[in-house]
């Protein structure tokens, strides 16, 4: 049994606020599965992350509120969230009594996307997508797939599908001749079978499902 986790990056509206909608498709041996967990929870606990999802966009961003805190880095982690709370705490509520509506909603939106990882400095964060990506590279039976959309090029005429649907049929296309590949010259028991998680909403027509109950692919 193989397990296919997909998420999405950007949106598929056009135009939407990306200019490109992009799909990935990360493919693992169900029975290696625990392994890379195991892997991938390992890292977050030495970055003190356990039970927070890596979401690597808002990882990367620079903080600017942490350089708003004197000698930021020379603090330890729980205070370095605390300094930098206060500080955000601040900034909400200065916004708030502007009547600064949009830019409350925004700045609050952006504090919550990032509340988990304060304390990590710039090169804190940094190490903690390279460790992340170490650990994948080094499982050998990883797949991954992948589409990319440049919505300036999409002709919606040309297509009856949308730019999610698309992507998703390239990804199980991809994905079901690897398996089928996989499953060449293997006798009939060992043959393997396809499951895909999707990370967030279902394309429509798609036969996925959210986790933790993913569908099988025929």
């Amino acid at each position: 049994m193989y397990l296919c986790y997909v998420d999405e990056s950007g949106t598929p509206e056009v135009p939407g606020n990306t200019s490109h909608y992009i799909l990935a498709g990360l493919s693992i041996p169900v029975d290696e599965w625990k392994q890379c967990d195991l892997a991938i929870e390992t890292i977050n606990r030495r970055y003190d992350l356990v039970e927070h999802e890596l979401r690597i966009a808002w990882i990367m961003r620079h903080y600017q509120d942490q350089s708003k805190v004197p000698d930021f880095d020379s603090l330890d982690w729980p205070q370095r969230r605390y300094e930098v709370n206060r500080y955000r705490n601040s900034e909400l509520l200065r916004l708030q009594r502007a009547g600064k509506r949009a830019q409350y909603q925004q700045t609050r939106k952006n504090y919550q996307k990032t509340d988990a990882y304060v304390h990590l400095s710039d090169s804190d964060r940094r190490s903690l997508v390279r460790d992340v990506a170490m650990a994948l590279s080094g499982c050998q039976f990883a797949r991954l797939f992948a589409e990319c959309v440049d919505k300036i090029h999409f002709d919606p005429a040309r297509t009856k599908a949308t730019i999610d649907e698309q992507a998703f049929e390239q990804i199980v296309s991809r994905f079901e001749q690897y398996v089928k590949i996989t499953n060449s010259g293997q006798p009939k028991r060992q043959k393997c079978n396809c499951k895909i998680c999707t990370a967030h909403r279902p394309v429509a027509g798609a036969a996925t499902t959210r986790q933790p109950a993913p569908a099988r692919v025929p």
